[in-house]
């Protein structure tokens, strides 16, 4: 497995595994609620973070199969241009396998080349084995947002999480 930055040609691979992902009905999106294209992604994500020192995407690969992401949204704002925000998505054949440990690693390193100070993430309380990842990685629990999602008929608590680095 090597991490790497998203390529263009990534675009229908990633929307692909991002479909793959929100089936684990973990993520913000019901599964198959969000209606992603390769060419969307390659047109409104990609191609424009050519251009974009604040956000970034590393995408996990095996051989030729994408197997994890990890989106990191920046902002140009001046009082918030020291943080991103963290979306992270492991295909589930390769949870539990450094997948997350190593995007995780990666978006370090080039949030510390970019002088970045901070960066945080939602996640749902329920979610056990993403919060186990997180706190492994740095990540504290600053918060908690209530019932900031409806799933499947309940309500469910979000974790508000951050690393300073």
């Amino acid at each position: 497995m090597i991490v790497r930055k998203v390529l263009p040609e990534d675009a229908d691979n990633l929307a692909d595994l991002i479909k793959k992902v929100e089936e684990s009905n973990f993520m913000l999106f019901n599964p198959g609620e969000r209606k992603v294209t390769g060419e969307q992604l390659r047109r409104h994500r990609i191609e424009p973070l050519e251009n974009d020192q604040s956000s970034t995407i590393f995408v996990a690969v095996d051989g030729e199969e994408l197997i994890g992401y990890l989106f990191s949204i920046g902002t140009t704002t001046q009082r918030t241009a020291h943080s991103v925000y963290l979306v992270v998505g492991v295909s589930e054949t390769a949870r539990g396998k450094g997948v997350g440990t190593e995007l995780f690693c990666q978006v370090e390193e080039w949030a510390k080349n970019r002088n970045l100070h901070r960066l945080e993430l939602t996640v749902m309380v329920n979610n056990e084995a993403a919060i186990n990842l997180y706190k492994k990685m740095g990540f504290e629990i600053e918060g908690v947002k209530k019932h900031s999602l409806w799933v499947d008929g309940d309500f469910v608590d979000e974790y508000y999480m951050g690393k300073l680095l």
